[in-house]
């Protein structure tokens, strides 16, 4: 079992050119689309999360179900869902404006227990940067770590939501201690400051960058450093793509048996390459649809 812990979301996705284009509604939330992913692609998957009792609410829990993620850990409040105000521009990049006053995934409280054989649990974005759920979740993150079990870290920075960057970039550090796999954009790293070797000191056994069009970039603790080129596809939006990425990662991994720190040493320059291909190939079928659609296990094997 893969935990995703995180919000849930809905994008609102301009269907057209202009500050007053129609806009779509779409399930999204960086955990939400990475618990979405991985159930595709055939992972045991549960969520972890806050969600409203609005419409907004259902929707998001009918996808996961649907994926066949195990939605037993979910939260519910009568809170509004968070609206994510998407605009995308000509490259198919996304940025976003955030309604997050008063919602639902802010008051999320940190579970007693973790659904049985619970592997592996994957943190990041939002939840990490509003209180008072931040703190609720980065309790979780650290237990989660002490007691052994692999965590994954994707800060998916949103600049927008963070008042006090030094602060948020002090706090990141102090996670890193208790992350097992680091991954992040190019343009959440430099926002960050600091080097993936830097990063690597401080706990992580790996750390994947990657970087659009270009691929990824996984570095090892042990020196390793393992790059793919990314797949050529024609973009309609990049939503979604990074959260396909962790998703591929993690259900790469575990396929490998390698959820654990010396699974990860394991690996070797083919086991990384391969690894990072198919988080490549996963994100490019994403950014080939829109919004966050990621693939199923089929359409990786084709």
């Amino acid at each position: 079992m893969i935990v995703v812990a995180g919000e849930a979301l809905i994008d609102l996705v301009p269907q057209g050119t202009g500050a007053l284009a129609a806009l779509r509604p779409a399930l999204g939330g960086g955990p939400y689309n990475t618990a979405v992913a991985l159930g595709r692609l055939g992972s045991p998957t549960a969520f972890c999360s806050r969600i409203s009792y609005d419409a907004f609410g259902e929707a998001l829990l009918d996808r996961l179900r649907e994926t066949g993620v195990d939605v037993a850990p979910v939260q519910r409040g009568t809170e509004p869902t968070t609206l994510a105000v998407a605009s995308v521009d000509a490259d198919g990049s996304a940025a976003y404006s955030f309604y997050v006053d008063g919602t639902a995934d802010r008051l999320f409280t940190a579970p007693a227990d973790l659904p049985p054989g619970t592997r592996a649990v994957s943190f990041g974005t939002c939840s990490l940067v509003l209180e008072p759920g931040a703190s609720a979740y980065e309790g979780l993150l650290r237990e989660t770590a002490a007691r052994g079990v692999f965590t994954a870290l994707d800060p998916n920075i949103r600049a927008g939501l963070i008042p006090d960057p030094d602060a948020y970039r002090a706090r990141f550090k102090s996670w890193l201690p208790s992350v097992s796999l680091l991954k992040l954009s190019e343009e959440d790293a430099a926002w960050l400051g600091g080097t993936p070797r830097q990063w690597l000191a401080s706990g992580p056994a790996a750390v994947v960058v990657t970087r659009g069009g270009a691929g990824l970039t996984a570095f090892t603790r042990d020196g390793g450093e393992y790059a793919v080129p990314g797949e050529r596809v024609e973009v309609v939006d990049t939503i979604g793509a990074g959260d396909t990425v962790n998703a591929a990662l993690l259900h790469g991994l575990a396929a490998r048996d390698a959820l654990d720190p010396d699974g990860l040493a394991a690996l070797g320059p083919e086991g990384w390459t391969g690894l990072l291909g198919f988080a490549a190939r996963a994100a490019a079928l994403t950014c080939s649809r829109a919004g966050a659609e990621p693939p199923y296990a089929h359409e990786m094997t084709v």
